[in-house]
């Protein structure tokens, strides 16, 4: 990791002094949750520090704050949504096949970065793979189904599968 950037840090500094309490504010408003709002009014300080190469926020700082926080309060509800889905769907399980609190924070993990591969992909290129993976159509199949040459779906499944390769773990 590069050293801090002093200049940074003191520009982030002063937004911070300056603008804390009116973002934590806001983001309460918005969720409802003072501590939620206090983790992510965190959260949009730290992106800003690890923004890289861009130490000039603008004459509009709480613009930039907004549009920072509203991004990772998005990125929360779409967590709570995937994590919803999780837990109802090992709700039903037997308590000795239940996943340790380790392991379904693992699996949690996974499934965010999976959603979130899945949502930067094409619609097309996310049709013809979940058409693939979750139906079991062949190629050909999915080629009829959705009156596409072939090659475009293997073209499409193999921009999927990089896609696939490409998540962080």
């Amino acid at each position: 990791m590069p050293p801090a950037d002093p200049t940074l840090n003191l520009q982030v500094q002063t937004l911070y002094t300056e603008h804390h309490g009116w973002l934590q504010g806001w983001l309460g408003r918005k969720l409802g949750n003072a501590c939620d709002a206090a983790d992510l009014a965190h959260d949009t300080f730290v992106r800003l520090l690890s923004r890289q190469g861009n130490s000039y926020f603008g004459s509009e700082p709480r613009a930039l704050l907004t549009h920072i926080a509203k991004g990772l309060v998005v990125d929360r509800w779409r967590r709570q949504d995937v994590e919803r889905a999780y837990l109802e769907a090992i709700a039903h399980l037997p308590q000795p096949e239940v996943p340790s609190p380790e392991t379904r924070w693992l699996i949690l993990e996974t499934l965010c970065r999976v959603d979130a591969m899945l949502r930067d992909m094409p619609a097309r290129v996310r049709q013809v793979f979940l058409l693939s993976q979750l139906d079991g159509l062949t190629y050909a199949q999915i080629a009829e189904q959705l009156q596409l040459s072939l090659i475009t779906i293997k073209r499409d499944m193999r921009t999927a599968f990089l896609a696939c390769l490409s998540i962080d773990g």
